[in-house]
């Protein structure tokens, strides 16, 4: 299969990045690949469906994987795992000889090992500029499940329609299953048994980078965990946090202490992210020097400064990111020559060990079987957004009282753009249309 080719079918079957912003995976193959990553990081506490998935998988994704390396030329494959997923491990090793341009690299648990930055640092000593991204190191990344997705592309040229959740916190029995794109996170949850507590809070996504959304929201290509919270679980309390409030509370009581420069991953491989002077900076209102704001940029958002380093319970995060998209609401751009520092010799102790993440987070009670129900579970109703990925949203092409059987195209790629093509995951009746999404009511062929 030609390069060409393969990228049309990606992009028509609507394989996005199942996890993280959605990159549109056809747009990551790229001739310049000399290696590839398969991100079994598992990045945050609590999330267990990758090395589920990988387990269970595990030739259909070393194929669908070898595939893509040889479709792009590219000399080696790395499949980036932690070393405590030993049975993962186990069943990688049953079928790695048969694929001898793909090797194993082991990781320590630590967060964030599944940012791409920190893995492509960790798997090949190579470091990715800031604001650059990782073909120019001449490195593509791409995680578990969208290469089991990319696998049933290239077997029979299956579309996306279903995504595999980890479902945990205070329920019955956690578990990890295969659901309708577009279900609803409360009828999700409700395969995890019974909700345990009143008024539950649902904060989709890991603990470190997830949100509160509502049960009426949707499962998407994206979603890879839902996790169940008491109303005055810390997680919570920080999200609903106001912003004012922390940033007054910074100017109050932030005693650049510097732990959240000095544990920040990024800033750990010479990135210019500097939250103890961002923290400085914005508490006291002093703009003299734009670099500490300009430079949130460079931010990955994966949260350790504000949930793990800082003493003081502040949200150096939180705040950067308001920043941020200020920033950009206001057209301006990160810099286009940061300075940049070598990777700090102190890299290595200053990882942030994920079992005390999970205790300091307040989910060490959590952790535990969750185990695969690899059975997509049936629903009735789904709401399926045109938008899941990073670019342009896909448009719909399908109206009110329109009849569509699972697979089908109910959105296509916007032409000439960055975008997928999204479809039906379940049979039924089209009961609602906008510009941003469909209704299906469940009721016809499979």
């Amino acid at each position: 299969m030609t390069i060409t080719d393969m990228k049309e079918l990606l992009r028509a079957s609507g394989i996005v990045g199942a996890g993280g912003a959605g990159f549109p995976t056809y747009a990551k193959l790229d001739e310049r690949a000399e290696t590839i990553i398969l991100n079994c990081a598992e990045c945050e506490p609590l999330l267990t469906l990758h090395r589920q998935l990988l387990r269970e998988h595990t030739q259909e994704i070393l194929s669908a994987f070898d595939a893509v390396r040889t479709t792009v030329g590219a000399r080696e494959g790395i499949v980036g795992i932690k070393s405590e997923y030993r049975e993962t491990i186990l069943a990688l090793k049953e079928y790695i000889d048969q694929y001898p341009q793909i090797r194993i690299h082991e990781l320590t648990s630590s967060y964030p090992m599944g940012d791409e930055v920190v893995l492509i640092y960790e798997a090949t000593g190579k470091v990715v500029r800031p604001g650059g991204l990782p073909i120019e190191q001449n490195v593509a990344v791409f995680n578990v499940e969208t290469m089991f997705n990319v696998s049933r592309a290239l077997k029979d040229g299956a579309a996306v329609t279903e995504k595999l959740v980890t479902i945990v916190g205070e329920v019955s029995e956690p578990k990890t299953v295969r659901l309708p794109i577009g279900t609803s996170v409360e009828e999700a949850v409700a395969q995890a048994g019974e909700v345990k507590i009143k008024d539950p809070v649902y904060f989709v996504g890991g603990p470190m980078m997830g949100r509160i959304m509502g049960g009426d929201s949707p499962v998407t290509k994206t979603t890879n965990a839902i996790i169940v919270l008491p109303q005055d679980h810390k997680l919570v309390l920080k999200k609903r946090s106001d912003s004012s409030i922390q940033l007054n509370r910074a100017a109050s009581i932030c005693c650049q202490c510097h732990e959240c420069t000095d544990l920040c991953p990024r800033h750990a491989l010479g990135h210019p992210i500097e939250p103890h002077l961002f923290m400085r900076a914005a508490a006291n209102r002093d703009f003299q020097d734009m670099n500490p704001f300009l430079n949130t940029f460079f931010c990955s958002g994966c949260g350790l400064c504000e949930l793990y380093s800082c003493p003081q319970g502040l949200q150096p995060r939180t705040l950067i990111t308001n920043y941020k998209n200020g920033l950009r609401q206001n057209g301006v751009k990160a810099p286009d020559k940061p300075v940049v520092k070598p990777v700090s010799s102190s890299r290595d102790l200053r990882k942030a060990p994920e079992a005390r993440l999970a205790a300091r987070l307040g989910v060490s009670k959590y952790e535990g079987d969750a185990p695969l129900d690899d059975v997509v579970r049936p629903v009735k109703k789904v709401k399926i957004p045109f938008s899941q990925h990073i670019g342009a949203p896909a448009k719909g092409v399908v109206n009110k009282g329109d009849r569509v059987n699972k697979g089908d195209v109910i959105a296509r790629g916007a032409d000439g753009a960055l975008s997928v093509n999204i479809h039906a995951s379940l049979s039924g009746t089209v009961s609602e249309v906008t510009d941003g999404y469909a209704v299906i009511i469940g009721g016809g062929a499979n």
